[in-house]
């Protein structure tokens, strides 16, 4: 359910989302959600949540945050950037007097368009249509950063994020989830 939130995503997607679940576990839980009309197959082949699965959204959210306070799982396990991002929308709280910003995040492969307003964030996926800023790490490190942000400089540094553009948009997205 909390990797289709976003977006509908391919079996494939859907798999790497989740390594700790077996194919033939995944297999089996898709068809169940599709059976009671949660979800449906959609164009291409992809999963999405039907109208009536999309009402356990909130559902979904309130646990996520429930949970926030939990330990991380160990490595190598680790958040999906799926779950990065619902955590970043519920979570961020934008300065009200900075300007709007547009931010294209490469998360895992997939690249996602994150809007910075003062009533709060809007991620959705695919290319932003222009972008002030540009982030690329995995899930696990943007997970970190938004816990940390003031680890920033020390990631790019090492390689494990690349920002292109400007940064302090950046770290303003960080900040907002503070």
């Amino acid at each position: 359910m909390r990797e289709l939130l976003l977006t509908p995503q391919r079996f494939s997607e859907l798999r790497l989302a989740l390594p700790h679940v077996s194919s033939n576990l995944l297999a089996d839980r898709l068809r169940e959600l599709e059976a009671h009309g949660v979800l449906r197959r959609g164009e291409g082949p992809v999963y999405e949540l039907t109208e009536w699965g999309r009402g356990l959204e909130p559902i979904v959210r309130a646990l996520g945050d429930w949970g926030i306070d939990a330990p991380q799982p160990p490595p190598p396990a680790a958040l999906s950037a799926t779950s990065v991002l619902i955590y970043l929308q519920g979570a961020a709280r934008p300065d009200p007097a900075a300007p709007p910003a547009s931010c294209r995040l490469e998360l895992d492969g997939r690249v996602w368009t994150v809007r910075l307003a003062p009533g709060g964030i809007e991620v959705e996926p695919g290319e932003p249509a222009t972008a002030d800023a540009s982030l690329r790490a995995d899930a696990r490190t943007l997970g970190a950063l938004l816990a940390d942000p003031d680890g920033l400089t020390e990631a790019c540094t090492d390689g494990r994020v690349a920002v292109v553009g400007d940064a302090s948009v950046i770290d303003r997205l960080l900040r907002s989830a503070g």
